[in-house]
């Protein structure tokens, strides 16, 4: 599906998306029988753009970014970015997903602006750590259903480094960053427990600090490390060379990242519940361009949906998945990956012994309390898992049909779209919720079950 242009999605107010992106609404699961044979070529890396995009706005030049995620996300990250000043130009699109992007950083970015996040926590994350090199106040907020998710710790971490911020005692959105053309940077310790994308936010935000940034990590776990890999690796590909002399401990030298040209992968948790579906139904998924190495979480699937039970092969650089005789129970530890826990969940529902979901307790602070989420959506179906203090227990039950409730996630609403190709009448209430990272996902699952190996 091309997106040359965009349109107003109702599902949170105020984002812009890519045109044919879902309304919010209903949506009746397929349920299928037979195996597949389907090739599914998926969207940019929202993590990875959003990355990019804040690296080109920070840099010293004019960037251009190639096959960039257009989603709710990534459109509150331009438009944030805009907002601030930073010229971001559509190109002609060189892939089916969208225009490429010409990002022209401004002199100082601007002040006396108001910058809404919608649902996005990396637009949160990652604008509050350069809203102190504006020139004048910055208010950040969010849509109503985000201003539960964790700020404390970066507003903490920033009045640390020299960062004014009125936020009215509450320690969340909405707050205001009172700008001063320039921040100290220095020393700082936070526990980033809650969310990698603290550490990932300082990170990105640190060469334009007067003196760099010293960032430690304080916490007993640190979650979703390959995306603190994925943030270093971008820094790097601008000339800026974060020094790790500990687990937990990052050096960045002041100094601007180099505009240039850059790719963005293919988003590789985006596509796990295509490759599950192969699993559920039988036959084979095929991702193409898939990365030889990834610090994406989602390259990890090829080693967890093998353990569950399928077979995993490369060629020409596309990965291809393909149904075993069943799905095995298993015990995994998802601190690196927790963003797969959805997919995974909606897996170990069919497998042939329970499994175990742990090292994920902090994706109780993501869009939703997504354990809360599976494990009452699939109780709500006949089957049976129990939150743990740290993950779920799915212990795999005969499925009917009924509503699953997206709860403004749209990972959950995927969960759901898997569930859905075995047991006939699941009822996705919003799959507009996909649009945050994916909003062709609705026409992409039907193309991909139009192609069977029958």
């Amino acid at each position: 599906m091309t997106a040359s242009g965009y349109s107003p999605l109702s599902s949170s107010p105020g984002a812009q998306a890519p045109r044919g992106a879902v309304h919010p609404g209903p949506w009746r699961a397929p349920a299928v029988s037979g195996p597949l044979a389907a090739t599914v070529t998926v969207p940019g890396s929202k993590s990875l753009t959003n990355r990019k995009l804040v690296l080109a706005a920070l840099a010293d030049g004019p960037s251009t970014l190639v096959a960039p995620l257009h989603s709710d996300d990534s459109a509150r990250m331009i438009e944030a970015l805009r907002t601030l000043g930073v010229e971001i130009e559509e190109l002609p699109a060189t892939g089916p997903f969208g225009p490429d992007l010409l990002i022209t950083p401004p002199r100082k970015l601007r002040g006396d602006v108001v910058i809404d996040c919608g649902q996005a926590g990396t637009v949160m994350r990652f604008i509050a750590p350069l809203a102190g090199l504006a020139d004048g106040d910055v208010t950040i907020t969010a849509h109503e259903s985000a201003l539960h998710r964790p700020m404390g710790t970066m507003i903490t971490a920033l009045r640390e480094i020299g960062v004014d911020i009125d936020d009215g005692g509450r320690w969340a959105l909405p707050f205001t960053v009172r700008g001063r053309g320039h921040i100290r940077g220095g020393e700082v310790t936070i526990d980033a427990s809650a969310s990698s994308q603290f550490v990932s936010g300082l990170l990105l935000a640190a060469p334009r600090y007067d003196v760099g940034l010293h960032l430690r990590h304080s916490g007993e776990r640190l979650p979703s490390v390959p995306h603190i890999d994925m943030t270093v690796e971008a820094l790097a590909r601008r000339g800026v060379h974060v020094e790790h002399p500990e687990p937990h401990e990052w050096l960045v030298p002041a100094g601007a990242p180099r505009g240039r040209d850059a790719t963005v992968e293919p988003d590789l948790s985006n596509a796990a519940p295509f490759l599950a579906a192969a699993m559920v139904v039988g036959g084979a998924v095929t991702i193409p361009a898939w990365p030889a190495t990834s610090t994406q979480p989602g390259a990890l699937l090829t080693e967890i949906l093998s353990l569950m039970g399928a077979r995993v092969t490369r060629r020409g650089g596309a990965v291809t998945v393909t149904a075993g005789d069943r799905i095995n129970g298993v015990d995994l530890d998802l601190t690196a990956a927790s963003e797969l826990t959805p997919t995974l969940f909606a897996l170990a529902a069919f497998a042939d012994a329970p499994s175990t979901l742990h090292g994920i307790g902090h994706i109780r602070g993501h869009e939703t309390d997504r354990i809360a989420a599976l494990v009452n959506n699939l109780r709500r179906l006949g089957g049976e898992a129990e939150e743990l203090a740290d993950g779920i227990r799915v212990t795999p039950a005969p499925l009917h049909g009924g509503v699953w409730h997206a709860e403004h996630d749209h990972r959950i609403a995927t969960a759901g779209a898997i569930i859905g190709l075995r047991v006939p009448g699941v009822e996705v209430d919003d799959i507009g919720t996909t649009a945050k990272t994916m909003p062709e996902f609705p026409d992409m699952w039907q193309r991909m079950l139009q192609s069977t190996s029958r």
